[in-house]
């Protein structure tokens, strides 16, 4: 039963991906089928970089990171269709939804970060490649994973503190598959235009343009030093790597933007679900594909771990 006008909401419903019947069963196996892959392919990653010394690299380093980044997103989200389809419960109480909230909010923005930094890593490599060892030491690149995994716990905190102090909802069912920023914004009764200000002017200044300015500046020193190398080959490689880097990028931009960064009244329920859908369940699944396992080094570690484990069994 739908409460309207509650002072503080006790829990919400989550309406999910569709309410057509004939469709939970399709939508629930394809979530678990890109959820396993997730877990599969950067699982994978993670033993792989763990494992083989010779990706003990800082670019793997931060591929790890992600790896994990994208295995704790895809769960904090996913796990809601994957539950109400098995349980029948689509109910989630008002403090597990802030802390679902939290969770997703800060995993973006630590995605967004590290791939800044796997851009600036790119670039150290590419122009300054007989400094990269230099430059890139162990004390920089940990030092450069701890700030990204700080940052992105700190920025989340002012937009969940705000929700904190709304006092009434419209409704409590939530018409998203998770429990969201917009989505709670459209059901409260409380004034959320300084909230709006908050989101917008954070998810610019911090989560978007500083971050996406920074990869920009990165690439267009990476391409520019690309261009002046003699070997085709070499160019080809270096731009195939380039370009499937900032195809992610522009691709994660791109949604997020359209999600969150315009008026709640401008929201179209649907199309931010899919979109939703796209950055928690596909994303994810082409990191380890474009990242990784079209990557030579990363290859080779596979096919050597899987000729010891074959060797390991005989």
């Amino acid at each position: 039963m739908i409460q309207k006008n509650q002072s503080i909401a006790a829990y919400f419903i989550i309406k999910g991906i569709s309410d057509a019947p004939e469709l939970q069963t399709i939508v629930f196996l394809s979530v678990l089928l890109l959820y396993l892959l997730t877990l599969g392919g950067n699982t994978i990653i993670l033993l792989l970089v763990c494992l083989d010394h010779k990706l003990h690299t800082p670019m793997y380093f931060f591929l790890a990171n992600l790896s994990v980044l994208d295995m704790f997103s895809s769960t904090v989200t996913l796990h809601n269709i994957l539950v109400i389809f098995i349980t029948g419960d689509n109910t989630v109480s008002y403090g597990s939804c802030l802390c679902q909230m939290y969770f997703f909010g800060f995993l973006i923005c630590d995605e967004l970060l590290f791939l800044t930094a796997m851009s600036y890593d790119r670039y150290v490599a590419i122009c300054n490649p007989l400094k990269y060892h230099l430059v890139m030491n162990p004390r920089l690149y940990i030092g450069l994973a701890i700030l990204c995994w700080l940052l992105g716990m700190i920025e989340v905190i002012p937009s969940i503190s705000l929700l904190l102090g709304f006092t009434c909802y419209k409704s409590n069912v939530i018409n998203h598959f998770f429990c969201d920023l917009v989505p709670l914004m459209i059901l409260s009764c409380s004034d959320t235009s300084f909230l709006e200000i908050l989101s917008l002017t954070e998810g610019l200044v911090l989560i978007t343009f500083t971050p996406f300015t920074l990869k920009i500046i990165s690439y267009i020193f990476i391409i520019s030093t690309i261009l002046k190398i003699r070997s085709s080959i070499g160019r080809r490689k270096a731009f195939y790597t380039c370009s499937s880097h900032l195809t992610v990028v522009i691709l994660l931009y791109s949604t997020l933007f359209y999600q969150y960064l315009r008026p709640t009244s401008s929201d179209t329920s649907r199309s931010n679900k899919f979109l939703s859908l796209f950055n928690t369940a596909a994303i994810p699944v082409l990191n380890p594909l474009i990242y990784s396992l079209k990557n030579k080094d990363v290859k080779s570690a596979m096919i050597q771990h899987l000729r010891f484990l074959k060797c390991f069994k005989q």
